[in-house]
Formats: structure tokens, C-alpha cells, sequence
């Protein structure tokens, strides 16, 4: 097995810049706010949890690498204190509005961001019809001239909500109890779904519900629980929706023809997902047909799509970034568990990484193989 010093050495060679922090307590989010703020947010239970927006350093902001900065910490610009465990937080684009998600799941909660002061102030909540106990509404943002937020438990309970009147513009009408675990706003009038099961749905608004999904969840999943992103024109060569389930199987498919995946892989984790919820596949905003996973184990991992050549295939990643575990060897008894991972918006190969200690890292990874 590698040792934390052999990890030290090698990341010379992996990485081109690499900066590791402590938050004062774990997150599940990293929020962009434009591509120089980012919101992290404690999600511990029966406890109050901070919300923070963080500048990054002057060194991950500057377009080249223009030699040593005085400043090489996170900046906290703004904070506030939710009463509830955040589990999602979205930013509401062109505003100073957030909107949160949690634990007890009987409402979001929106905040407003001051201008003229460092808090972060809780100004509204929005009901959550859906009473379930253990679960949380998934969220995703309209940002029209009357931002909406899409909000759901299951299916039966979408809506989207106009967060100035607070009244409903819109609601899926159906009894379909499928869990949800991902929203995604594609544009003004549609989005897209994907439920725990693997059911994965495209929805018109401006229509009575009659999304375009496929027919259900796939029979070969055994159990397994999934979550997706989609990739719009402006990330690739084509719109193309990557699904990921619990025990690393990773699907693409075209979203006009959600019943075939025009290529399925499996991923090598170590370990089918210990928390589910914590299942993350994201885009590259800035290189085409790259993909990050992560919510398996202490590791994010890198995949280049174009290298997949045909069905339920084992695949490599590109790039794994193991720097959770080899950092953190002596402070947990077991190894963290990476919590989320976010794609820099516009530098290529920079991503951003939380994990269950507390742990945030910012890495820009080296291309080996230069393959994308």
C-alpha cells in the first residue's frame, strides 16, 4: 500500500498546484458564487451549522501563475448560522439570495446576503409538503426575471416556487412516489430528474406532466442507488446525461433517447458507497467529455469518456486524487469519506474536494496521458 510520504513525493508530479485547508466542521456543499467565491456549510444534526462565503486565495484567482501571494488561505467574506443541518445550498444567480435544504425537510429556508455587512441573514422559508422524516427536498434553480426554486422529496411533490410571491408556477400533478436524488434546471422551460432508482426523466414545463424518461429503473441495477448529471452544448460536443449508481457503475446516455445508454462502464471504487447521498458525477465545465466521481471513499476520480469502448467495460480513471486519505492519516481512525467535489468554472483542471474531517481541498491536476 502507498505511504503518506510516497503520496507527498508523487504529487510533485501529479499535481500543478495543490492547497489543503480546515474547515471548522464538515460540508456537503461547495457553491460557486462567479469563479472566485465559494459556499461551504456544516451539515451536523440537533446542532447549529455555519454557512460560509469564502474567497479564494489570490493565487487561485489570477488567470497564470504569476509567482508567490502574501495571501494563501481561504478569505471569509460572509457568514451566517442555520439552526438546521444544510444538505444542499443553492445560489440564486445575479442576487444576493441563497436557498438551503436539510434536516428536519419540512421547509427550505432562503437567506439574503448583505451588502453592507459580513452576515448571512435568514429572510424566508418555503413550505415542503412532503412530511418524510429522513428525507430532504433536492433542489435546483429557475433564474429567470422571477427566479423559481424546483424543489422535491419524490416526484409526487415537485414544484417550483417564485421566491418573491412564494406561490407555485408549477407542479408535476402526479402520485409517483419515486424518490428523487438529483434535480437539474436546463434551461427557461425544461428540466431534468433523477430518481434513487435510476429512473431518469426530462421535463417541459410549459406542458401538463409528460416528461421524456425511460421506462424505469434498469434491471440489472440490483438495489443499486443512483444519481446523474447532465452535460449541456456548452461542455462538449452534445447535451449527454452521465448516471451513477451506489456500486461505481457509470451510464451515459443521449437525453432524446433515455431508454438505450449509448455506453455503460464500470468504475474501479474500492467499495460500494457507504452513504449513497453522497454520490457525485460532474461535468467539466471546460474540457470535453471529462467527468468526476466521488462518494465511494476518500478519493475523487477523473474519467475520460472518449477512451469507453463498449458495455458494462472496465474503465480507468485519468486522474485520482487521493490527497483525503494520505493527508489525514493520523487524525481519524478511519479514512475520510469524500463529501462532494465541484469543477472550478473556468480553470480546466482545477476542482475543488470536502470530506468527512473537516477536510477542503483546491487541486489543478496534471494530465499524464494528455488525453483531453
Amino acid at each position: 500500500m502507498q505511504s503518506a510520504e510516497d503520496w507527498l513525493v508523487e504529487s510533485l508530479r501529479l499535481y500543478q498546484d495543490f492547497h489543503a485547508f480546515d474547515l471548522s466542521g464538515a460540508t456537503r456543499v461547495l457553491e460557486w458564487m462567479g469563479d472566485k467565491g465559494v459556499f461551504v456549510a456544516g451539515y451536523e444534526l440537533l446542532t447549529k451549522n455555519e454557512i460560509l462565503h469564502l474567497i479564494l486565495p489570490l493565487r487561485l484567482s489570477v488567470k497564470e501563475n504569476q509567482g508567490l501571494f502574501p495571501e494563501r488561505d481561504f478569505k471569509v467574506c460572509h457568514g451566517g448560522i442555520s439552526d438546521t443541518s444544510v444538505f444542499d445550498l443553492k445560489h440564486v444567480p445575479d442576487t444576493r439570495l441563497l436557498v438551503t435544504s436539510g434536516l428536519p425537510g419540512c421547509y427550505l429556508k432562503v437567506w439574503q446576503i448583505a451588502e453592507d455587512r459580513d452576515v448571512i441573514q435568514a429572510t424566508d422559508t418555503i413550505a415542503v409538503h412532503e412530511k418524510e422524516g429522513s428525507l430532504w427536498s433536492r433542489m435546483a434553480v429557475f433564474s429567470s426575471m422571477a427566479p423559481g426554486i424546483l424543489h422535491g422529496v419524490r416526484l409526487s411533490g415537485l414544484r417550483i416556487v417564485d421566491l418573491e410571491s412564494q406561490k407555485t408556477s408549477y407542479s408535476s400533478g402526479v402520485s409517483d412516489g419515486e424518490e428523487l436524488s438529483s434535480l437539474q434546471v436546463l434551461d427557461a422551460d425544461t428540466f431534468a430528474f433523477c430518481g434513487t432508482s435510476g429512473r431518469l426523466g426530462i421535463v417541459d414545463i410549459r406542458q401538463k406532466w409528460a416528461p421524456v424518461e425511460n421506462l424505469g429503473p434498469n434491471p440489472e441495477s440490483g438495489g443499486e442507488r443512483w444519481c446523474a448529471e447532465v452535460r449541456d452544448r456548452g461542455q462538449g460536443p452534445g447535451s449527454c446525461i452521465a448516471s451513477l449508481a451506489s456500486n461505481g457503475q457509470l451510464r451515459l446516455l443521449d437525453p432524446r433517447n433515455l431508454c438505450h445508454p449509448v455506453s455503460s462502464a464500470q468504475c474501479p471504487v474500492s467499495t460500494p458507497s457507504p452513504d449513497p447521498d453522497l454520490l457525485r458525477v460532474t461535468w467539466a465545465p471546460r474540457l470535453d467529455n471529462c467527468l468526476a466521481i466521488s462518494g465511494f471513499d476518500g478519493t475523487v476520480q477523473i474519467y475520460d469518456v472518449t477512451s469507453w469502448d463498449g458495455q458494462r467495460s472496465q474503465v480507468k480513471p485519468l486522474f485520482t486524487h487521493r490527497g483525503h486519505i494520505f493527508l489525514d492519516e493520523t487524525k481519524m481512525e478511519t479514512a475520510p469519506l469524500v463529501t462532494t467535489h465541484t469543477w472550478h468554472p473556468c480553470k480546466p483542471r482545477t476542482l475543488l474536494s470536502a470530506a468527512s474531517d473537516a477536510s477542503l481541498h483546491v487541486w489543478d491536476w496534471v494530465d499524464l496521458q494528455t488525453a483531453c
